[in-house]
């Protein structure tokens, strides 16, 4: 991939799809914890094409912008008239390091920060796992720049409390959250590189197994280059990533209820009113009582962020889904990974086009 790195990111070698050729950029953070830190996003348009509306992919935790590959791909070979913009979040994919211990709402600020340096507006706001909230989140005080939105299991509302949960998730004696307490972060990149092939219906014993090997290749360097898990999992190869990474795993059980924890660097970190804003602003500005924005959603069963419960919760606040609504019982988490060109047509139908 001939990308010139220039992040001290810890991934190195890149496939050939990290991002459309000539399509990468590079943003200096300006202000805030990360001011001066380096900031990769891949910035595409097909040639001759003035584009009256610009897809922004949000990724989440422990990923970065190559999850969104096969959408991606998908709406560059339809050639559609849309801008696409797919950010790597501080901490993850070739963008700088983290040094401190990064949550939605520090990933968010850097996001809002980098759409008003583009000046992004008629926004197709695309949004997975923890994207979710980072990518409402940066538009809080700029609801009318998005035009439409895609759902990919995740929410910004409070988790509920049946059936799947991350703190009993795939298995309650040792659940997804515990897994960023217990995993030394010099093996954590090893997780990252399993959590796709643990991402759908299989026995709890061959998810955990899969993991132990994925962490044991991990630490011998002997996950294959050019591979999901190998991207996944190098950007994760340093410590202040791994750290800042597990952090976001260690709140899941409180996803979407506002948390509080402290940061050795910068104290006391809270995020409740991040959340009570945005849990009031989404139904409002975007839903039935607001601008009415068409969306989509694609959601995975085998996770608590596609569970019936979530699923409602979206659809009370953005009732037009409920007409858009795509829902795969034999699909995990990582729905993107297995359902690209479908949500590419979402996205086109979002954006009042046809691929």
């Amino acid at each position: 991939m001939s990308i010139a790195i220039q992040s001290n990111s810890p991934l190195r070698t890149l496939p050939d799809d990290y991002c459309p050729p000539g399509a990468d950029r590079w943003f200096t953070v300006p202000e805030g914890y990360d001011a001066g830190k380096t900031l990769f996003y891949s910035d595409y348009c097909p040639v001759g094409v003035t584009p009256e509306k610009t897809v922004l992919f949000v990724h989440g935790n422990p990923e970065c912008s190559y999850t969104y590959r096969h959408a991606r791909q998908a709406l560059q070979d339809s050639q559609v008239p849309l801008r696409i913009v797919c950010p790597d979040h501080i901490g993850f994919g070739i963008s700088d390091q983290a040094d401190y211990e990064m949550v939605d709402m520090h990933h968010a600020d850097n996001l809002r920060m980098l759409i008003e340096h583009l000046d992004l507006r008629n926004v197709i706001l695309v949004i997975h796992d923890w994207g979710g909230p980072i990518g409402v989140g940066a538009f809080l005080d700029q609801m009318d720049r998005v035009d439409g939105l895609v759902v990919l299991n995740t929410t910004i509302f409070p988790m509920p409390a049946d059936g799947y949960t991350y703190d009993a998730w795939p298995l309650r004696v040792m659940p997804w959250s515990s897994l960023g307490w217990v995993i030394p972060r010099s093996l954590w990149g090893g997780a990252a590189a399993s959590v796709l092939e643990g991402a759908n219906p299989a026995p709890v014993g061959l998810i955990y197994g899969r993991s132990f090997i994925k962490q044991v290749r991990f630490a011998l360097g002997r996950i294959p280059v050019n591979t999901p898990a190998y991207v996944f999992s190098e950007s994760l190869r340093s410590k202040a990533n791994a750290r800042s990474s597990q952090r976001n795993v260690r709140q899941t059980p409180v996803w979407g209820h506002g948390y509080a924890y402290t940061d050795r660097k910068h104290g006391k970190q809270d995020n409740h009113d991040f959340y009570r804003r945005m849990q009031a602003q989404l139904p409002a500005c975007w839903g039935c009582a607001g601008r009415g924005i068409p969306a989509a959603a694609h959601f995975g069963e085998f996770d608590p962020c596609g569970k019936a419960s979530v699923r409602d919760q979206w659809l009370t606040a953005l009732p037009q889904l409920d007409k858009a609504m795509h829902v795969y019982p034999e699909v995990g988490h990582f729905v993107e990974e297995y359902k690209g060109p479908e949500i590419a047509r979402s996205i086109c139908a979002v954006a009042g086009l046809s691929e």
